[in-house]
């Protein structure tokens, strides 16, 4: 009798205790799910000046030339959203995008659009998200993307004295939250983190990126955010992959890029474009 005196009373010691347990757990999900304070949004009602501007520079054996100003519609803003283009023109023309080392691009038929958040919105760590789509699953010689770079980067524009590290040392190392690589792969993104191996212009690309299935042509928000020392992406609020240990490696303030590049000789007609619903930064409370 006594033993089960002793079970019965340990069935509701255990029932006590973890209905006590219970709202304390709940909480803690609460507290993990609105733990954002958002200190930057653009939701693409107007091109704001105070938030973006032109970037031009010849990267990645591009083949097409980045134009300022919307030229060509390459970058404009209308029924709410932002949409950045490849264009080809038709005809080859002038380029005066410049690599890191001074050279000139090459005539090309085909002008694109990249914008950054350089000297306008930069933020340590947090998390970074973009409401956005492609005009298509994937075609050869699409290269859109919607990334993080260090403040400190020393490509163009060079408008403040501290903006002289090279890719990818810390002060200007690359965090890619969406790449789309249309000669790879289709129905497919590509996220991760690119590895600083400690010399200018040397990064490891393969290590810490990895591909994901998405369909590109419908709006998704692809995301990154600092989760302690860890790297979280995220694919529609859902967790998709993880560079553990790796954010402790960005310290720095990071600005936002959004671009789409053409990077092969595959040919193109009309236009390719990556439409933006919106975007913004997040800080912890």
């Amino acid at each position: 009798m006594k033993q089960i005196l002793m079970i019965v009373l340990l069935v509701f010691l255990q029932l006590v205790f973890s209905c006590k347990e219970s709202p304390k757990k709940s909480e803690e999900v609460q507290n993990t799910t609105t733990s954002w304070n958002t200190d930057f949004l653009d939701d693409f009602d107007t091109f704001n000046t105070d938030n973006w501007q032109d970037q031009r520079i010849w990267v990645n054996n591009e083949n097409h030339c980045y134009v300022p100003d919307g030229e060509f519609g390459t970058r404009e803003v209308s029924n709410g959203t932002l949409k950045i283009k490849v264009v080809n023109t038709g005809e080859k023309r002038p380029c005066d995008n410049l690599d890191k080392q001074g050279n000139e691009h090459p005539e090309t038929e085909y002008v694109a659009g990249r914008i950054c958040s350089k000297n306008r919105k930069e933020f340590v760590k947090g998390k970074w998200t973009a409401r956005l789509k492609l005009s298509s699953n994937g075609e050869a010689s699409m290269f859109p993307a919607w990334w993080l770079l260090g403040a400190q980067n020393n490509e163009s524009p060079v408008q403040e004295e501290d903006e002289n590290i090279c890719w990818p040392l810390t002060g200007s190392g690359e965090i890619d939250i969406f790449e789309h690589h249309g000669d790879h792969m289709k129905d497919e993104f590509t996220t991760g983190a690119i590895v600083s191996l400690g010399e200018c212009d040397k990064g490891d690309w393969q290590s810490q990126r990895r591909n994901f299935p998405s369909t590109l042509n419908e709006f998704h928000e692809y995301s990154v955010e600092w989760e302690k020392s860890d790297l979280v992406y995220r694919l529609d609020g859902k967790e998709v992959y993880r560079n553990v240990g790796e954010g402790d490696k960005y310290p720095e303030p990071m600005f936002a890029i959004l671009n789409f590049a053409k990077i092969t000789d595959s040919p193109m007609m009309g236009e390719w474009v990556m439409e933006v619903d919106w975007v913004k930064h997040e800080s912890r409370k």
